[in-house]
């Protein structure tokens, strides 16, 4: 069934299509029409026009740290696109679509018309402001200005309809106010994989982290003055979810799987850690999965992550004399757990090899221009049952967020003690069996250099809270948003890079001394009778070149170097591409909308 009116002046036509998208919203009556006289009558109504509010991300978690410093991609990505090329408010049309917020709205319009207690309509209430503050969420991030509306309009509303874009303080006010409402008002406990009163507090906490942070490093906002008032929010909000949310990390005490096994379970409702998931159930609602999270299909992690991960005793990788020219073998010798539980590593034993023309068994690291070399297995699916493949869930929200955010705004803030560690980073480096982490850590100097306008007195502090959260969040969709609060956009102009090979001729890449790969020039043919190893196999062959050549992978020297991914990342502008412009067929329907930040 549909619901459907329109916004004018640029607003998309909105079409309300509610049909079920989880486990535990499948049981629904049929509608064949929704309008105020014959809808929103019953709590069933309001739960059905709700569920249609749901947008939470599913298996593409996965691949949203793609174009970051921590996974190249040869998809045209927008900041990709951006960085090489001459962008405007012609070329930049997508994201201004505010279908979701005429229906939150039409929704708070309507509600109160079921006959339900007022603690239940205030629950309702409370689930779709929380929608209209996730909607604004995003455009504020998007677009920083942007026209608050609380109410659905007409074609007669033509001043609200030509308003210009509202100040990002006011709007921000405005979320915070839904926020604190959803978190007051909704229910702890709700629909399996619905929205709860710890989701909500959780996304508060997010956002207001989220905030602070962007308003402390972007002086272009003139804002940095009101910058503690959210990270205390994120603070105060974290802390109260690790006090009353009855959370805890996931783990069995293997630390050496733990990590790995939690993004590849079929039942997350049981999982103390996940606090919102995406719930699947195959033949029902399959949850899929992607050939571009291993193989060489669009996304390949890098090795800037990987060497941001630490060494086993807690020591900096980056520490060590000649780092930098590594082989693939070593650079997984003694480091964090988490590292192989992420990055497919010497010696991983391959079995789902739909995207791996090699074949299963041990795997051998598949090279290929403008890929890294490396491979992910965090959320890949090793197996090859469809049934397996099509009924895991996917963890939206975990409780380890929630850790790392009350550490950041304490670091941030100036408070963190030893005792706030213990609390939070040090849980996580427990369950992957890392030293704890001290709260006046020696500066790591790489790490300094990449952060040089942390401003806090707690530098030190910071600087390894954002380390343990690229690691421990690495390759779910953080990273981007992450560069864009911390003022760090000028990271996505170094060029990704990959593996590292001394030279021509036979290297070692599965860890048990023998050579399992031929690099020739790329004047060299690969031979049609291929060489065989110690082991019997056949060497797999490839020719090396630099970007323009005829070769099947790039490295830096053209026969050594690290593996290269593109040839030229472009230019981030500081601040303008911190935002995004409105795109210019709406400023002709709406000429009050006008362009900031250099767009």
């Amino acid at each position: 069934m549909k619901f459907i009116n329109k916004y004018i002046a640029g607003f998309a036509l909105a079409t309300l299509s509610l049909s079920a998208c989880k486990k535990d919203f499948l049981d629904r009556q049929p509608q064949t029409d929704i309008g105020t006289g014959n809808f929103f009558n019953s709590e069933q109504d309001l739960k059905l026009y709700l569920n249609n509010l749901y947008n939470f991300p599913g298996f593409g978690i996965y691949n949203n740290d793609r174009s970051t410093d921590n996974a190249p991609t040869t998809g045209a990505v927008e900041i990709k696109t951006m960085m090489v090329g001459n962008p405007s408010a012609s070329t930049i049309v997508s994201g201004w679509n505010w279908e979701q917020l005429r229906s939150a709205n039409f929704f708070l319009e309507n509600f109160k018309k079921a006959p339900l207690s007022q603690d239940k309509l205030n629950h309702y209430e409370g689930i779709a402001r929380f929608f209209r503050a996730q909607f604004y969420i995003d455009k504020v991030k998007r677009y920083s200005d942007v026209p608050w509306y609380d109410r659905t309009m007409n074609v007669n509303d033509t001043e609200l309809l030509q308003k210009p874009r509202d100040p990002r303080a006011f709007v921000v006010d405005k979320i915070m106010e839904d926020l604190a409402f959803a978190a007051e008002h909704v229910d702890a406990k709700g629909d399996k994989g619905g929205v709860n009163n710890w989701v909500v507090k959780a996304y508060q906490a997010k956002f207001a982290l989220y905030e602070g942070t962007f308003r402390k490093y972007h002086a272009e906002l003139n804002l940095a003055n009101t910058a503690n008032v959210y990270l205390q929010l994120a603070r105060d909000v974290s802390k109260d979810i690790m006090d009353k949310g009855g959370f805890q990390l996931y783990t069995t005490g293997n630390v050496n799987q733990d990590y790995h096994n939690l993004f590849l379970q079929d039942d997350l409702s049981r999982n103390p850690e996940v606090i919102l998931a995406r719930y699947f159930q195959n033949g029902v609602l399959n949850s899929g999965w992607s050939e571009t999270v291993f193989g060489n299909y669009e996304v390949s992690p890098s090795k800037d992550l990987l060497q941001d991960y630490l060494m086993k005793d807690g020591s900096y990788y980056t520490n060590q004399s000649g780092y930098t020219t590594f082989p693939f073998v070593k650079e997984f010798e003694n480091r964090d757990p988490r590292l192989s539980q992420t990055y497919a590593y010497p010696g991983f034993n391959l079995v789902n090899v739909r995207t791996y023309s090699q074949g299963g068994g041990i795997y051998v690291q598949q090279l290929g221009k403008n890929f890294s070399g490396y491979h992910q297995i965090k959320g890949f699916v090793n197996n090859t049952s469809a049934e397996v493949q099509q009924n895991l869930d996917i963890p939206i929200l975990r409780y380890a967020e929630i850790l790392l955010t009350y550490a950041e705004a304490k670091a941030e803030l100036g408070e963190l003690t030893q005792a706030d560690l213990d609390i939070s980073i040090n849980l996580l480096r427990k369950r992957a069996g890392m030293p704890n982490m001290p709260v006046s850590p020696a500066i790591d100097p790489v790490q300094s250099m990449r952060y040089p306008n942390i401003n806090s007195s707690q530098r030190a502090a910071v600087l390894e809270i954002r380390r343990e959260r690229r690691v421990e969040m690495a390759l779910e969709g953080y990273r981007f948003d992450d560069l864009m609060r911390w003022n760090a956009g000028k990271l996505l102009e170094k060029e990704p890079e990959g593996i590292y090979f001394s030279g021509l001729g036979k290297h070692d890449l599965t860890g048990d001394g023998v050579p399992d790969i031929i690099l020739l020039p790329n004047n060299e043919s690969i031979p049609a009778v291929k060489e065989k190893n110690e082991l019997g196999k056949d060497f797999i062959y490839y020719r090396t070149g630099t970007f323009g050549q005829d070769a099947g992978v790039f490295l830096k020297n053209g026969t050594s170097g690290t593996v290269q991914t593109i040839a030229d990342m472009g230019t981030f502008q500081e601040p303008k591409y911190y935002y995004r412009p409105v795109p210019q067929n709406q400023v002709q329907l709406n000429p009050n909308l006008k362009q900031i930040f250099g767009w």
